[in-house]
């Protein structure tokens, strides 16, 4: 069985109570106008079912005013020739289409008020079927809108983390350089310290050999 088992249910179904309750709104909707589409289809058939039906009782009718007119000329022609019988035969037959064309009127006038509920109920189904493809719309745009906010999110995320990444490479090729210039400087000054030893021991040595008197 589907949401809806009859056109009144679909009617006076309240669309946004169902939708609160549903687990998935998008889905349930898309049911609930699928099932409106098929009640839909069900009552233009109907509806055109009956059209058909009431052409047919107008014809039918229409042969039968035929008939009841060709009873009454009959019934005229047979009194004119002083038949009295056969006249007596004509109406009774005349009223015999009578009946069947009161008949005929009563059922065309049912079938038109048949026909114009169907029209009315079928107007109503299209409103409210505009007003869940509305919703189905709406709830599409909110989805779209939250997709793109988060893909707008993901790559503002990944620009931040690129830019952080960015940054601490430069960082550490700036202590990389850092640490050369101090390994440089290192080995520059202890060579330096290293010349100023050997010619502080050189003038030492001369001091010591002009003492000694060499």
């Amino acid at each position: 069985m589907g949401i809806f088992s009859r056109f009144k249910d679909i009617v006076n179904s309240n669309i946004n109570a169902i939708l609160d309750k549903a687990e998935d709104p998008e889905k349930m909707l898309r049911l609930m106008i699928q099932e409106m589409e098929d009640t839909l289809i069900e009552l233009k058939s109907n509806c055109a079912a009956k059209l058909a039906y009431g052409i047919k009782l107008e014809r039918k009718l229409e042969d039968n005013l035929k008939t009841f007119t060709r009873w009454e000329n009959r019934a005229v022609l047979a009194l004119g020739k002083g038949r009295e019988d056969l006249a007596r035969e004509a109406l009774v037959e005349k009223r015999n289409v009578q009946a069947e064309i009161d008949s005929l009127r009563s059922q065309i006038d049912e079938n038109h008020i048949t026909i114009e509920e169907a029209k009315k109920e079928i107007s109503t189904l299209e409103e409210k079927l505009v007003q869940a493809k509305g919703k189905l719309k709406i709830l599409k745009q909110k989805e779209e809108r939250a997709r793109n906010e988060r893909m707008a999110h993901e790559a503002m995320s990944k620009d931040v983390a690129g830019h952080f990444e960015q940054m601490e490479d430069k960082i550490d090729r700036m202590n990389a350089f850092n640490d050369l210039e101090k390994d440089h400087k290192g080995a520059e000054d202890k060579f330096s310290e290293m010349e100023k030893d050997e010619e502080i021991e050189k003038e030492l040595n001369e001091l010591k050999n002009r003492m000694e008197g060499r």
